[in-house]
């Protein structure tokens, strides 16, 4: 360990799985592919205590696993690695579509393993997902694995209500991972509780609102006028403390809520890893700040997919 290790760091089991993962998540989305310190700012990650990396095989066409397969190679029995499956590359290069089926599932667990350099995934999760799939066909394609020993537990990235209920009632996800942020409360008013009485791990994403919530010039974000989001984050500035950042105020948001495992954040900077791990530094949110920044914007509700 470096002298930058976080001691502030804390790990909690991901719904009922054994997975014990970091409070703060490294997204890996954000990483460019030809990046130089890319395997620089993973090591950072991990002396200050992230231990839960996520990324997908849609990432730069396959090409953010093999990073990541790379820069973790000699740490790999420490590591939650995370990737996500479901979005099947055309031929030709134009794009992808959706591929629910057990066929392309398997074969594409295959492909995620000889990319990140490993014999197993921590947590394999279905990329999307649609109350048309065929549901009970790709749960048997992550049970197989799991069975195989290929992946050690599944989950599903996913913010419609609809498709969470079925596999909440239907399969053995431990983990949904969904967009939550100040900005965006729509898990609050179903998924949220639903998950937590069924013991399923919520990993939240977006939760710095694209950076809105970090400093980013003000612009219109899910409905919400620039006025609305230039007093959201004037809030976020007035909860944060002096010598702390906006963003860690962000993150530290989404934290306090219960049903929350991980926050997953994004990160391509060394000075975004240090502001992102100012969150489990800072102390808790007060209940009064907590609810002033709750009142400092409107609650949206899904009008799809319930």
């Amino acid at each position: 360990m470096s002298s930058n290790t976080n001691p502030a760091m804390t790990y909690q089991l991901l719904g009922k799985s054994s997975l014990l993962i970091s409070k703060i998540g490294f997204g890996c989305m954000s990483l460019q592919p030809t990046q130089k310190d890319f395997p620089f700012l993973i090591d950072q990650a991990i002396d200050n205590g992230i231990n839960f990396f996520d990324t997908a095989d849609l990432y730069d066409a396959g090409q953010n696993e093999i990073n990541i397969g790379k820069a973790v190679r000699t740490k790999r029995n420490k590591l939650i690695i995370a990737t996500k499956v479901g979005n099947q590359r055309r031929a030709d290069g134009t794009g992808w579509d959706w591929n629910p089926r057990k066929k392309y599932i398997i074969a594409a667990a295959e492909q995620s393993l000889r990319r990140l350099q490993t014999d197993y995934i921590d947590l394999y999760q279905l990329h999307g997902g649609t109350i048309e799939d065929p549901i009970d066909e790709t749960i048997e394609a992550f049970e197989l694995l799991q069975e195989q020993g290929k992946i050690r537990h599944y989950g599903i990235s996913s913010i419609r209500p609809n498709v969470i209920r079925e596999y909440v009632e239907r399969s053995n996800i431990v983990s949904v991972m969904m967009q939550y942020s100040l900005v965006d409360r729509r898990p609050e008013e179903i998924c949220l509780q639903l998950l937590q009485k069924n013991n399923i791990g919520v990993l939240a994403r977006g939760t710095v609102a694209g950076g809105l919530l970090a400093g980013k010039t003000a612009t219109h974000y899910l409905g919400f006028s620039e006025v609305e989001i230039m007093t959201v984050s004037k809030a976020v500035q007035a909860a944060t403390p002096p010598n702390s950042k906006a963003v860690a105020t962000a993150i530290r948001f989404v934290l306090q809520q219960p049903a929350i495992t991980s926050a997953v954040v994004g990160v391509r900077t060394e000075a975004q890893l240090k502001e992102v791990l100012q969150a489990i530094g800072d102390s808790e949110i007060s209940a009064i700040a907590l609810n002033a920044l709750k009142e400092s914007i409107r609650s949206l509700f899904y009008d799809q997919h319930r």
